[in-house]
């Protein structure tokens, strides 16, 4: 009777290793199931940040040009104001030098059809 005891109780021990094995075995898969995913996760988010970096350069490049677009605008802006004030200048000489013509014209029309 003890034989068979132990033998129920190796048969037992062997199924427990067997199981334990097998937990083992799959719980192996699903680590290196795990560690795929992990490197392609990885993969994945050092090619978001190498287009991120991309993406902040060009972003960077596009604010350079505005800015030195907005400088362009701010100089066209004051050359724009010159011109106008010149514009009002010379129209002011030439109202001035068309009324000095006609005060001329006056002049030169009475003296010499009312002096005489």
């Amino acid at each position: 009777m003890f034989n068979e005891s132990n033998y129920n109780w190796e048969a037992h021990n062997r199924q427990v290793v067997v199981e334990g094995r097998n937990v083992l075995e799959r719980t192996g898969e699903s680590l290196a199931r795990s560690n795929v995913i992990a490197i392609e996760t990885e993969n994945i988010g050092n090619e978001v940040i190498t287009e991120l970096g991309e993406q902040r350069e060009a972003l960077l490049r596009t604010r350079g040009r505005l800015e030195n677009a907005n400088e362009q605008l701010d100089s066209a802006k004051s050359v724009l104001k010159r011109m106008g004030r010149n514009v009002v200048y010379n129209k002011l000489i030439l109202i001035f030098i068309i009324i000095t013509e006609i005060l001329i014209l006056i002049s030169v029309t009475y003296l010499k059809f009312f002096k005489k």
